[in-house]
C-alpha cells in the first residue's frame, strides 16, 4: 500500500478521507472499530465550518453566546456576537466514513508495536506480529502515541473537564444559550478561590429540556482531577438552584494543552493530537484537521507520484507541509502564552479574558481559531498587553521557568 494510517479516531478518518479524495492507496490499523461511535463531544466556532461549506455537520448551533468574568453570580454577560457550533459526532464521522468507504480504504484491527524504516518505506509491525508495508505511515493515535517521537520539555498541561449531559431542575443556563466561560465563583469558599485550580463552567442549551454542562480547567500540570471538577459543577449548580434529575451522558476530557512539536526529522509522520495540533491557548482541534488536511494530503499525493522519491525525502516534504516555519513559530507563541495563564490566579484570569474578548472579533476569535497569520497574532497580543489592567500586565511581564525557551523557539524554531 501507499499510506497506512494508525488509528481510527477524528484525526484518523480526516487524514484517510483527504488522502482517498486524491487517489492514494490508504489502509487504516486500529485496535477499535473505526465505526465506534466516538464518546466526546466537539464544539467549534461557526464560522469555521462555513467557510469549509459544511455547516450541514453541525448538530447544533447558537447565536447568543456569552461569558462571565466577574466573581459572582449576576453582572454582566460578555455578548461574543459569533455563533457557536457543536458538531453531531455521527454526521461527522460518517462524513469521513463515506469517503474512505467510496475510495476501499480498508481498516485492520490490530495495534501497532513497532515502526521499522527502511530505502522504499516502512514496516508496521503489530502485537499480533503481522508486519505491514507502506511507503509513509502516518501515526493519527493521539497524543498518547508511544511510536512518535518528541523531545521532553517537562510537564505537560492538561485541560480537564467533567460534564454532564441530561435534564435538571431548572434550566442551568438561559433557553437557547451557549456559554463558553463563566468564570464566577461564589459557590466556592474564599480559601478555594484563593488557593484552588481556576475552573469555570462551559455549557449550553441543547433543546427539549436537554442541557450540557462542564466544569472546565484551562491548563494546568498536573492536571485537576475530575473528582474536583465534579464536586464544583455540582456545587455550581446547587448554589444556582438546580439539580440533576436525568444523566444521559457523563463526559471525561483530558487532552494535553502544550505538547511540544514532535521531532520533524522523524520518518513516522503525525497527524491529529500525535501530531501536537490540539491549539495550547483554546483547545480546539477538529477546525485545525479539516483545515490542514488537504494540505497535507496533496504534499504526501505529489510525492507518491514520483516513484523514484525516496520515502525519507516524501516523509519530509509532508512534514513541511503539516508544520510549516509560521506554524512553528506560531505554535510556540501560543505555548509562550499559555505558560504565563497557567500561573494566573483566577482574578487574573478574570481580567484577562474580559480584556481579551474585548479586543475587535477578528482579532480574538482568529486568536482561538489560530486563523491569524504571525504578524497579526503578534498585534492581537501586543493590543491585548496594551489595554490589559496592571494586575495582568505584571503576569504577563513575569519570565519564569521555560518561558524563556518558548520565546527563542519562535525565533528558532526546533523543526529547522
Amino acid at each position: 500500500m501507499e499510506v497506512l494510517v494508525i488509528g481510527a479516531g477524528p484525526a484518523a478518518l480526516c487524514i484517510a478521507a483527504a488522502l482517498a479524495e486524491r487517489g492514494v492507496v490508504a489502509e487504516g490499523l486500529a485496535p477499535e472499530d473505526p465505526q465506534q461511535p466516538w464518546p466526546n463531544t466537539y464544539g467549534i466556532w461557526a464560522p469555521e465550518v462555513d467557510a469549509l461549506g459544511l455547516a450541514p455537520l453541525l448538530g447544533h448551533r447558537w447565536h447568543n453566546t456569552v461569558s462571565w468574568f466577574g466573581d459572582r453570580l449576576g453582572g454582566p454577560a460578555v455578548q461574543h456576537g459569533i455563533d457557536y457550533g457543536l458538531f453531531d459526532k455521527a454526521a461527522l464521522q460518517q462524513h469521513w466514513w463515506r469517503q474512505c468507504e467510496r475510495a476501499g480504504v480498508a481498516w485492520r484491527r490490530g495495534r501497532a508495536l513497532a515502526v521499522e524504516h527502511h530505502a522504499g518505506g516502512s514496516t508496521v509491525v503489530t502485537e499480533a506480529g503481522e508486519r505491514l508495508e507502506a511507503r509513509l505511515v502516518i501515526d493519527a493515535s493521539g497524543h498518547r502515541s508511544p511510536l512518535v517521537q518528541r523531545a521532553d520539555e517537562g510537564p505537560v498541561a492538561g485541560q480537564a473537564a467533567y460534564g454532564i449531559v441530561g435534564r435538571f431542575s431548572a434550566p442551568p443556563v438561559d433557553p437557547g444559550q451557549f456559554v463558553l466561560m463563566d468564570y464566577r465563583s461564589d459557590h466556592l469558599s474564599e480559601a478555594e478561590r484563593r488557593c484552588g485550580p481556576p475552573t469555570f463552567l462551559y455549557a449550553m442549551d441543547l433543546g427539549e429540556g436537554v442541557f450540557f454542562v462542564e466544569e472546565t480547567s484551562l491548563a494546568l500540570a498536573p492536571a485537576v482531577p475530575y473528582d474536583v471538577l465534579k464536586d464544583r459543577l455540582l456545587r455550581r449548580l446547587s448554589h444556582r438552584g438546580v439539580a440533576v434529575e436525568v444523566v444521559q451522558h457523563e463526559e471525561f476530557c483530558l487532552f494535553p494543552m502544550n505538547l511540544p512539536l514532535p521531532d520533524l526529522q522523524q520518518r513516522l509522520l503525525a497527524f491529529g493530537g500525535a501530531a501536537a495540533m490540539v491549539h495550547p491557548a483554546s483547545g480546539y482541534m477538529v477546525g485545525a484537521l479539516l483545515r490542514r488536511a488537504p494540505a497535507l494530503a496533496d504534499a504526501i499525493a505529489q510525492g507518491l507520484q514520483q516513484p523514484a522519491l525516496p520515502a525519507e525525502q516524501l516523509c519530509r516534504r509532508a512534514w513541511d507541509a503539516l508544520w510549516p516555519l509560521e506554524l512553528q513559530r506560531k505554535h510556540a507563541l501560543y505555548r509562550f502564552g499559555l505558560e504565563k495563564l497557567m500561573r494566573f490566579s483566577e482574578g487574573q484570569l478574570r481580567a484577562h479574558f474580559s480584556t481579551f474578548f474585548n479586543l475587535p472579533p477578528q482579532q480574538w476569535y482568529g486568536f482561538l481559531t489560530n486563523t491569524l497569520t504571525l504578524p497579526e497574532l503578534i498585534a492581537a497580543m501586543v493590543r491585548l498587553f496594551v489595554q490589559a489592567p496592571w494586575t495582568v500586565k505584571a503576569g504577563l511581564m513575569g519570565m519564569r521557568g521555560r518561558e524563556l525557551a518558548l520565546g527563542l523557539r519562535m525565533l528558532f524554531p526546533a523543526g529547522r
